[in-house]
């Protein structure tokens, strides 16, 4: 696939306009029809014919200096120098039904609601016109110029907001960003110009309210400056998931399913076959032994395999009822699977716009509490079970260094489990701990503030965009020296920086603040993820009793 070389971008200070050409280019594009109509309407005919049309087209635009406190100059945009009337008499009827029309009929015609710009000049070939038409109609739709002129008029205002300037909007600038000074409480003039957007646009178009970007200091009545972007629904909102997406995130379950299945197995790790063990442990065994010998362990898997993965379930479930409520809608989650957690957590996405920062908080963190709180549960269930003699036909033996995987979770099973048991090699613990263990190791990976993550989100809900990338600088630093995580960090940012490293579109109120208890609740949260992460070092782990320290 080729690409469009670096000179077709120019930084033009022109805004170009077409005049109809009397085929399909010009036209709008009605409700039910496709883009495929004008692009067939382009390249229609033979290719001499083609190439005609492309010249007659090029006659007809018209170029127009623009300014913030000046009128448009109309000036000539044909391939040579002459008058429009000279344009008018080269026509010789071949060029299509615009030539024959009169040219009041002409300026009076409506014009596209795409913004066309032309090149033109012998620096372009026909080759690179093409390529730069067809991009364009290929693109994104953008915003109706006469309804960003009737929003102007019946939206904003004395009374609401008074509009100085426009700017695009969007990650390819289909929309249209309103600049100018507010004249009230943010909150009621959104609630109002939302109303009346419906009433003189339908359904048609979302507005946003955001930050004014590149602001020289704060809004007179208190909070950032504000303006409203401008987008076409079918560009703004998520698309509706596909028959595909569903067979991936099923495939995904049942991988999922496995390495939680695998994870029980690996539990018991001291009653399996020594050369099964030898196999899994040792990197210089090539034959694979007899799969045979799994299975008779594989029954005894089950209870943590579903443990851990009724912790990932609960944790989804968490997310849709906090959606429920709001009328938030929520894609079918995609399961990563990791032999080592059994589960790196899923990836939800919003099928719906978010309303409010408020929400998105709300939403993001009802997930991770939900799978954390089961996860503790667990966890603090199986140390009391460990210590119990009643339950040792149910333990397993772990080696002691596990524990120092996390300097929180370290702490408490040594509180709980006692010096004498966590300095031996081996630990005997329940199986409910090694569950707790990784939906608590899951949880807090998914609460770090990157990216799309649930931490990222949260983040970007309660503090804004430019606070969630200082804290995604600085997860990102952690994560690669190993201070997260311990020898799981590296493929956890190897997967952020995959899936999950863009962050989440804005709300449409992207501006009022979340409050104070949302935000201290959500750096408590992150506080707690920074402990269960943070792995302990040997000279404070001999200190704290954690684990038998070896020494060489």
């Amino acid at each position: 696939m080729g690409s469009l070389p670096s000179s077709i971008f120019l930084s033009l200070s022109f805004r170009f306009r077409l005049l109809p050409a009397g085929r399909g280019h010009g036209e709008r594009r009605t409700k039910g029809g496709k883009r495929w109509k004008r692009v067939s309407a382009l390249y229609a005919g033979p290719p001499e014919e083609c190439r005609f049309k492309r010249r007659r087209r090029f006659d007809n635009a018209r170029c127009f200096s623009h300014s913030d406190n000046e009128d448009e100059v109309e000036k000539r945009a044909g391939p040579s120098g002459g008058s429009t009337e000279e344009a008018e008499r080269r026509g010789d009827g071949s060029g299509g039904g615009s030539d024959d029309m009169p040219r009041s009929e002409r300026n009076n015609a409506s014009v596209s609601p795409r913004s066309h710009i032309l090149p033109e000049g012998p620096a372009y070939n026909s080759f690179q016109v093409d390529s730069f038409k067809l991009m364009e109609l290929l693109g994104p739709e953008k915003v109706d110029p006469f309804d960003v002129k009737l929003v102007k008029e019946k939206l904003f205002g004395y009374s609401t907001f008074w509009v100085t300037r426009e700017e695009p909007f969007g990650d390819l600038g289909e929309g249209i960003l309103f600049l100018g000074n507010l004249r009230g409480k943010r909150e009621e003039i959104f609630a109002k110009v939302q109303e009346k957007l419906h009433e003189v646009t339908g359904n048609r178009y979302n507005l946003f309210m955001v930050e004014e970007p590149n602001s020289e200091g704060p809004d007179p009545r208190g909070g950032p400056r504000v303006s409203f972007g401008l987008l076409r629904k079918e560009v703004s909102e998520p698309g509706q998931t596909t028959l595909w997406q569903y067979v991936i995130a099923l495939l995904l379950f049942v991988l999922t399913l496995g390495s939680c299945v695998e994870l029980g197995i690996a539990s018991q790790i001291s009653s399996l076959p020594p050369v099964l063990v030898k196999y899994f442990t040792d990197p210089n065994a090539i034959e694979p032994p007899d799969m045979q010998l799994l299975v008779p362990y594989v029954e005894t898997a089950l209870p943590l395999a579903y443990s851990v993965l009724g912790i990932q379930l609960f944790h989804e479930i968490g997310h849709f009822v906090a959606a429920f409520p709001k009328k938030v809608k929520l894609g079918i989650p995609f399961f990563i699977p990791n032999i080592t957690l059994g589960s790196f957590g899923a990836i939800t996405q919003f099928k719906s716009i978010i309303p409010d920062r408020g929400v998105k908080v709300d939403i993001s963190m009802a997930g991770p509490l939900a799978g954390g709180a089961l996860s503790f549960s667990m966890f603090c269930v199986g140390l009391l079970l460990s210590a119990n003699p009643v339950a040792a036909g149910d333990l397993v033996q772990v080696p002691s260094m596990l524990f120092q995987g996390s300097l929180l979770l370290g702490l408490i099973s040594r509180a709980a489990l006692g010096y004498t048991a966590m300095h031996a090699a081996t630990v005997s613990i329940h199986p409910l701990v090694i569950a707790g263990w990784c939906g608590l190791t899951t949880t807090a990976f998914n609460m770090l503030p990157v990216g799309c993550l649930d931490g990222g989100r949260a983040v970007q809900g309660a503090f804004g965009k430019n606070v969630l990338f200082s804290f995604g600088l600085a997860t990102y630093l952690l994560l690669g020296l190993g201070v997260l995580g311990g020898p799981l960090s590296l493929p956890w940012g190897l997967y952020v920086l995959i899936c999950q490293r863009s962050p989440e579109k804005p709300c449409l109120n992207d501006v009022s603040e979340v409050g104070p208890w949302r935000q201290t609740a959500l750096l408590v949260t992150i506080s707690l993820v920074v402990l269960i992460l943070l792995p302990v070092w040997d000279e404070l782990a001999e200190e704290l009793g954690i684990g038998v320290v070896s020494v060489l």
